[in-house]
């Protein structure tokens, strides 16, 4: 009899914390699900949802406000995600918001987020499409990343092509560089410019000893000296001008002095 009774005591415990645990469940569950919320849905049309599945979160400011409710092909080139939502975030996205596919971290799950759109439009309604930004995949930037790794290697192998050459003496510049006769030849012709130009101020001061050249050179000099006077510092005018003035006082007491002594 008390092994009855306590075979029954065990079984309603084990019934006990099976119920507890499948009603949790449901309530996780139904809370994930947004069953026990007051909801209302929206859709939005992606070419690529990028590995979006149903049940995956919707964010907003940073939050879980929702759930991917359905995943379904519209045509060959679009597929329509419908989110359901909480109601109370329903005031704040707008008909303009925008609807993108990002990842939790770097290597994290994917969800949805809605930024939110200005002020002053209309709020969104249930059942509204709301408009969509196809976001900037890893793949994408990894084929980038790819290409310019690439274009960086042809130039690496490009410059060293171009160095070899430089070093065997190919071309403009290898030569310039690396050939003793062209080197030689570059000299020699700079020592000829130098040369022609003495050589030039040779016959230009030849010229100027010439009869036909020499007033021409003459008037040229003329020209030169000819320079406009110097323009007198504020100081300078100054001083001529007390200068001037003392000169006429002096001037007009020579005067009065001599008419004095005739009188």
């Amino acid at each position: 009899m008390k092994k009855k009774s306590g075979n029954k005591i065990s079984l309603g415990i084990f019934v006990s914390v099976t119920m507890s645990l499948f009603l949790l469940a449901i309530y996780y569950i139904g809370k994930k699900q947004q069953l026990f919320n007051s909801t209302f849905q929206i859709s939005g049309v992606f070419k690529d949802v990028k590995g979006l599945q149903v049940g995956n979160n919707v964010r907003f400011a940073g939050i879980n406000v929702g759930v991917v409710e359905n995943i379904e092909i519209a045509s060959d080139s679009t597929v329509r995600v419908d989110l359901t939502l909480n109601e109370s975030v329903k005031k704040f996205i707008k008909k303009n918001a925008t609807a993108i596919i990002g990842s939790d971290g770097l290597m994290g799950s994917t969800l949805l987020i809605i930024r939110p759109g200005t002020n002053g439009e209309k709020v969104i309604e249930n059942n509204d499409y709301i408009a969509t930004v196809m976001p900037v995949s890893i793949d994408d930037i990894l084929v980038k990343l790819k290409v310019t790794g690439d274009n960086a290697a042809d130039i690496t192998d490009d410059l060293a092509v171009l160095m070899n050459n430089i070093r065997d003496g190919k071309g403009t510049i290898g030569k310039l560089f690396m050939d003793p006769v062209f080197a030689a030849n570059i000299d020699k012709t700079v020592v000829n410019l130098k040369q022609g130009a003495g050589g030039f101020s040779k016959n230009m001061e030849a010229a100027k000893h010439s009869f036909l050249l020499r007033t021409f050179f003459k008037d040229k000099k003329d020209k030169k000296t000819d320079k406009k006077p110097e323009k007198k510092s504020w100081r300078e005018k100054r001083l001529e001008r007390k200068e001037k003035r003392k000169k006429e006082k002096e001037k007009e007491q020579a005067e009065n002095t001599i008419s004095s002594a005739h009188n």
